[in-house]
């Protein structure tokens, strides 16, 4: 079975219109709760819980969204919490790519209270973060899923944060483009400038990688396209090209590459861009510049 660059469409729940995800397993995320915990409780641990809740005191919560938006993130809590004090007992009461309105009742938790209070903040960051990337991307994969094109994320992701921002992208709906610069091939323009043009940089690139790896030319005229396609180029980036500019390049490309249209798109401008017939929307802010969603731990 051949790759692709781009990550297989997830199955659909009927009800919601939103990918059924696989969750990552515990060993990826683990080291980054870990390290987020250790972080917060620095040299002498939650130092303003330990004075003032007593060691025996028991906690009834609930995770609850105050505003509508997209569910992910919910095993990052489960496992803050574990890592925190494992009697604490927590039960989901919806799953990550849920939509949530406000109110919506998220989990219980239930036990220690030191516990519980220690670990809300990274608990909260990560779900809160989470889910407003997933909302921020099915705001995107919503405006566009009439015309059958896709929303991808990018490499521009929080540090140490990229495998967890992809998977709340593939919860709100959205594609992933490449992880990381090891598995696939992207020629940019400034490649292109230092190879000395789209042939030197096209042919260097398919005799250095291997044949499961695709490769992805980035092109910002009709002319570099032209030139792309007759090199044989699976994947196409039409750069900040003009909507007139797109539905040529999508007639040029058809049956030939897949095409990727980027350029600060945003969920206005996304339709329209998507009408062009591109396969696919390239958008960054849904990863690093999404807004939180707001949801709190409630007695």
């Amino acid at each position: 079975m051949s790759i692709n660059i781009m990550t297989v469409a997830p199955v659909l729940d009927s009800a919601s219109l939103l990918p059924i995800v696989p969750p990552l397993p515990d060993v990826m995320l683990e080291p980054l709760v870990r390290a987020t915990l250790l972080e917060d409780l620095g040299r002498a641990g939650d130092i303003t819980t330990d004075a003032i809740v007593p060691a025996d005191a028991q906690a009834d919560l609930r995770l609850v969204a105050r505003q509508p938006g997209v569910l992910a993130g919910l095993d990052l809590v489960r496992l803050a919490l574990r890592l925190t004090d494992a009697r604490i007992d927590f039960q989901p009461v919806l799953r990550d790519g849920a939509r949530l309105q406000a109110g919506s009742h998220i989990a219980t938790l239930r036990g220690p209270a030191r516990g519980i209070l220690t670990a809300e903040r990274t608990a909260l960051n990560f779900l809160c973060h989470l889910s407003g990337v997933a909302t921020a991307t099915a705001g995107i994969a919503d405006a566009i899923r009439a015309h059958g094109t896709r929303v991808t994320c990018t490499r521009k992701t929080m540090p140490g944060l990229r495998a967890v921002q992809k998977y709340a992208v593939r919860v709100g709906g959205g594609s992933n483009h490449r992880h990381g610069l090891d598995d696939a091939v992207l020629i940019k323009d400034n490649h292109v400038a230092l190879a000395g043009g789209v042939r030197n940089a096209v042919e260097r690139a398919r005799a250095a990688v291997g044949h499961m790896v695709r490769i992805e030319l980035e092109v910002d005229t009709l002319a570099q396209l032209d030139e792309a396609l007759s090199l044989g180029v699976e994947v196409v980036l039409l750069d900040n090209m003009s909507l007139d500019e797109l539905r040529r390049a999508t007639a040029m490309c058809r049956g030939r590459a897949v095409t990727e249209a980027s350029g600060r798109i945003t969920p206005e401008t996304a339709p329209d861009v998507a009408a062009t017939g591109v396969d696919l929307i390239a958008v960054g802010w849904i990863t690093h510049s999404a807004r939180v969603l707001d949801i709190g731990l409630d007695a």
